[in-house]
C-alpha cells in the first residue's frame, strides 16, 4: 500500500503520562507496556490512544505522549510551550478505518431497499460508468466495497469539488484521460470488474457519490446524521463537520524531518490538523456544491475525524450485530454481509494484489486478518500467531490506527499513533507487513488485556 511508503521522521519528544479514561479499569502492565513503546528512544510516538474490548464489554483504554508536540517554541504551527496530552475526547484523523464507517452508511441504505448491491451503480449515479476494457461488465457497488471493480489510484482519488467524477470515470480529466484509472487486461490473470482485487481509495470517493445521488445530501452531512449522531459519536467526516468542543480536541498528525526528508534530529513537523483550536474556515465551493457529483473531497476514503471511543462503539455495534444501545443501525443480515469474505486471494491462480502479504480476504468495507505472517509481510497481529480476525487499517500523514475484532469472542482492539518518528520503509515488521510499532502495539494490547487471565 503506498500509504506504507509515506515519509516519516525521528528524535526524543516529550512524553506526558498516560490518562486512563475512568470508566475502564487499570491495566499497570499493559499501560507501561505501552508507555515504553510511546517514548522509546530510538523510535518514540507523538502519540498514541488504544481501546480494547474483551466479551463485547471495554476493559482498558489508555492515552499517551502529545496530540500537540511541546517544542518550547510558542507561536510557531502545532507547537506549545507544553504540549497537549491526548485523552478520552481527542479525535484522530482515522485515516482508511473511514472506508469500514462509510460501508455503514451505505449498508442503511441496503437495509432501506434504497440501494442494490449488485446493481449497476449507472442508474444511481444518472451516467454510465464502465471500465473501457472491459466495456461489457456493469460496476457494481459490492465490487466497490469489496476493492474488485477494477479501478485504480494511478489517476488520483480526491477531486476538488467543482469537478465532476463523471468527468473522471468517463476519463475526460488529468491522468483520468490517459485511462490511468482502470485496469488494463494481463495475459495471466483476469482483472475484469468482480474478478480481480486491488486495494483503490476512488471505490469509496465513488461510494460515497452513490450515497449522495441516492439521499441527495452531501456525503459528511448523511454519514453524520445516520451513523455517527445515531451511536453517540463525537467527529466527522470534514472538519466543517466538527463541533466547536471537536476542534479543540483534535490531535495534530506529526512526521519528523525537515524538507520532506527524514531526519533522525529534526523536529516534529505537522501534517494535517493543526488547527490551533480554531474552526476551520468552509472551503470555497461549498455552497454550491450539488450532492451525487463528486463526494471525494468529503472524505469517504480516509477523513473520518473520531476517536478510539467512538470507534468502540462501531466494534460493539458489529459485535451485537446492528444494534448498540437500543439503537438498531444495521440489520443482522448486513453485518454479516460486511464482515464474510467476499474475495480470497488463491494461492494457485493470480487473482489479486495482497499488498506486500497484507491483504488476503475481504469482505464490505473491511479485512479479514487470516493470520498468514513472514519476514515484513503478513497480516499476523500476535507475536506467536494463533488468531484471526476483522477490521480495517489505516495509514496516512504519519497516522497509523488499527481496528480488530473476532466476532465469536467478542474480543477486539481499537488504536491510533498520530505520528511515527523513523521511515516505515526501514523498520518493517518481524513477523509481519505491519511496522515494528504496530507489531510490538498490538501483540501487547492482545496478550495483556484481552489473553490475560
Amino acid at each position: 500500500m503506498r500509504a506504507l511508503r509515506l515519509l516519516l521522521l525521528a528524535t526524543t519528544v516529550l512524553i506526558t503520562m498516560p490518562s486512563i479514561h475512568a470508566a475502564s479499569p487499570a491495566n499497570p502492565a499493559l499501560s507501561s507496556t505501552l508507555q515504553a513503546i510511546v517514548s522509546d528512544p530510538a523510535r518514540p510516538l507523538s502519540s498514541l490512544s488504544a481501546l480494547v474490548i474483551r466479551g463485547g464489554q471495554v476493559v482498558f483504554e489508555g492515552h499517551y505522549g502529545q496530540r500537540v508536540v511541546a517544542t518550547g517554541n510558542a507561536g510557531i504551527a502545532g507547537s506549545s510551550d507544553k504540549g497537549m496530552a491526548p485523552d478520552h475526547d481527542t479525535l484522530y484523523r482515522m485515516a482508511s478505518i473511514s472506508k469500514l464507517v462509510t460501508t455503514i452508511g451505505a449498508m442503511r441504505l441496503v437495509d432501506a431497499g434504497q440501494l442494490d448491491l449488485d446493481a449497476d451503480i449507472g442508474q444511481y449515479l444518472g451516467y454510465k460508468v464502465r471500465n473501457p476494457h472491459f466495456a461489457d461488465t456493469p460496476i457494481t457497488t459490492r465490487m466497490l466495497l469489496n476493492h474488485t471493480s477494477s479501478l485504480r489510484d494511478d489517476g488520483g482519488y480526491f477531486f476538488s469539488l467543482e469537478t465532476s467524477l463523471k468527468n473522471v470515470l468517463q476519463q475526460a480529466v488529468g491522468r483520468a484521460g490517459q485511462g490511468a484509472i482502470w485496469a488494463v487486461p494481463e495475459p495471466k490473470s483476469d482483472h475484469s470488474p468482480g474478478r480481480y482485487f486491488t486495494y483503490c481509495n476512488l471505490n469509496f470517493g465513488v461510494v460515497g457519490t452513490v450515497i449522495e445521488a441516492i439521499t441527495r445530501q452531501r456525503f459528511d452531512l448523511y454519514m453524520q446524521k445516520e451513523v455517527l449522531q445515531p451511536l453517540g459519536i463525537a467527529g466527522g467526516f470534514t472538519p466543517e463537520t466538527l463541533a466547536a468542543a471537536d476542534i479543540a480536541h483534535v490531535a495534530v498528525l506529526y512526521r519528523k524531518g525537515r524538507d520532506n526528508v527524514w531526519d533522525a534530529n529534526g523536529p516534529w513537523v505537522p501534517q494535517v490538523d493543526d488547527f490551533q483550536g480554531k474552526t476551520p474556515t468552509p472551503r470555497a465551493g461549498l455552497d454550491a456544491y450539488v450532492p451525487g457529483t463528486n463526494a471525494t473531497g468529503f472524505g469517504p476514503q480516509g477523513g473520518l475525524r473520531t476517536s478510539v471511543g467512538g470507534l468502540g462503539l462501531v466494534m460493539q455495534m458489529l459485535m451485537n450485530r446492528g444494534t448498540l444501545n437500543g439503537v438498531r443501525m444495521l440489520s443482522p443480515q448486513a453485518v454479516s454481509a460486511m464482515l464474510q469474505p467476499q474475495w480470497r486471494a488463491n494461492p494457485n491462480h493470480d487473482n489479486g494484489d495482497t499488498g506486500n502479504g497484507f491483504m488476503h480476504a475481504w469482505g464490505l468495507g473491511t479485512q479479514r486478518f487470516v493470520d498468514v505472517s513472514g519476514p515484513s509481510t503478513g497480516d499476523r497481529f500476535l507475536e506467536h500467531g494463533g488468531l484471526t480476525g476483522v477490521g480495517h487499517m489505516g495509514f496516512a500523514y504519519g497516522l497509523e490506527s488499527g481496528f480488530i475484532f473476532d466476532p465469536l469472542t467478542r474480543n477486539g482492539v481499537v488504536y491510533a499513533i498520530g505520528g511515527v518518528s523513523a521511515d516505515p520503509d526501514q523498520n518493517r515488521g518481524h513477523y509481519s507487513a505491519y511496522s515494528v510499532w504496530q507489531e510490538r502495539t498490538l501483540d501487547a494490547l492482545w496478550r495483556l488485556a484481552v489473553q490475560r487471565p
